[in-house]
């Protein structure tokens, strides 16, 4: 029989910015949160995806709490005015906001920072509805 274990995954993010939201609120309720990849990620953002993202962790005897706190937050994108944006194809307000690489410009820009290893000077964005998967501009 193995040991329970001490520490339990709640959430991983595409950014450390993301998560240190997410940890500043857990923290703000008294949960201890511990992070990790999150100096892998902010060296190089680039190799986010294949390392999972920067993960958040609990203390197991924490992480009902900590789901329900979490659970409060929309994972949805929002306009300045803290408003849900809804589908202009189904009303829908399960919009989220992509980064997209889908012309000469965005593709250029993506393929310098591979070569110097940097970040992306030139980003597009666009929505993509959960709902109906349309994508649209704001």
């Amino acid at each position: 029989m193995g040991e329970k274990p001490l520490f339990r995954k709640i959430a991983s993010f595409q950014y450390s910015s993301e998560a240190i939201i997410y940890k500043g609120r857990l923290e703000s309720e008294g949960i201890a949160v511990f992070m990790r990849d999150n100096f892998t990620i902010d060296t190089d953002p680039l190799v986010s995806n294949a390392v999972g993202g920067v993960k958040l962790f609990v203390r197991e005897e924490d992480f009902a709490a900590a789901e329900e706190i979490l659970s409060e937050i929309s994972k949805y994108s929002m306009t300045n005015e803290g408003a849900l944006i809804k589908c202009p194809n189904c009303g829908a307000e399960k919009v989220q906001l992509l980064t997209v690489v889908d012309d000469a410009r965005s593709i250029f820009s993506f393929v310098l920072s591979l070569l110097f290893l940097i970040l992306p000077f030139y980003a597009k964005y666009k929505y993509k509805c959960d709902n109906c998967n349309f994508e649209f501009k704001k």
